[in-house]
């Protein structure tokens, strides 16, 4: 089983196909195998790594301190599969970490990916109040209900039920889950001038799209994506219309090197 060392803890990954790297860093109700609906689409052109965060999947977290040391990790495991330099795509918490390394070290960021996420970014004082609403909204609202559109829980209960089952891999889950990420400016994001897109769902309730594009329109020569159907988890929901959207704007980059 293939692992690398984030301080005394043992991380896994997994490394699909071949050419530029792309690197997708999961949120809390996810692991490595969150993205199988996007490894054989992203692989035919790329080099794809995904990786199980501390305490998720088959990753320990010996140090016990969660969010708090993911950015590094992310780092280590750049430097363990020797990427000078990586597209980073995250899903929900995966932003944290992903945001965390694009403000620190850019140079190692050759395009970032925020889908249904905002984490890792301190929000402008007039977005505070709305996003204070929308936490207090969802509350108490079950992970399927949180995670997962209405119209795919209603219409495709099998793959909601596997969502549930992947998640039930992890060691640690929303509420247990310990640290936190750095927050920073979105001003500091947008001064990396590194490739941005924001990808987010049409029901997503926790990131919700008006939200997501007021921040998206903070970052000039940013790019906005909506997926129609779907909530928190596009790439899981809609995989062929989200590899299309994220495949298209990898296609926009410069070439590498």
């Amino acid at each position: 089983m293939p692992t690398f060392a984030a301080g005394k803890s043992e991380l896994y990954y997994e490394s699909h196909g071949e050419g530029p790297a792309v690197v997708f860093a999961h949120g809390v109700g996810g692991n490595h195998a969150s993205w199988f609906g996007q490894i054989g689409a992203f692989s035919k052109e790329h080099r794809v790594v995904v990786f199980d965060q501390r305490g998720f999947g088959n990753s320990n977290d010996v140090e016990d301190i969660g969010r708090s040391g993911m950015t590094d990790d992310l780092a280590a495991l750049l430097d363990a599969l020797k990427i000078e330099s990586a597209v980073l795509i995250a899903q929900s918490m995966g932003g944290g970490a992903c945001v965390g390394l694009a403000c620190r070290d850019p140079k190692r960021v050759r395009a970032l990916v925020l889908s249904d996420t905002l984490v890792g970014l301190a929000l402008p004082q007039h977005l505070q109040p709305e996003m204070a609403k929308v936490q207090a909204a969802t509350a108490q609202l079950s992970q399927a209900e949180r995670v997962l559109g209405p119209r795919l829980r209603q219409n495709d209960p099998d793959r909601a039920l596997l969502y549930g089952q992947i998640a039930s891999f992890n060691s640690v889950n929303l509420k247990t889950i310990k640290g936190d990420f750095k927050r920073h400016p979105v001003a500091q994001l947008a001064e990396t001038k590194i490739p941005i897109l924001f990808v987010v769902g049409e029901d997503d309730v926790l990131v919700p799209p008006r939200i997501a594009r007021a921040v998206h329109e903070m970052v000039p020569g940013s790019r906005f994506e909506l997926i129609a159907g779907v909530g928190h988890s596009a790439n899981f929901e809609a995989a062929d219309e989200y590899n299309r959207v994220v495949l298209d704007f990898l296609r926009s980059l410069p070439p590498v090197g």
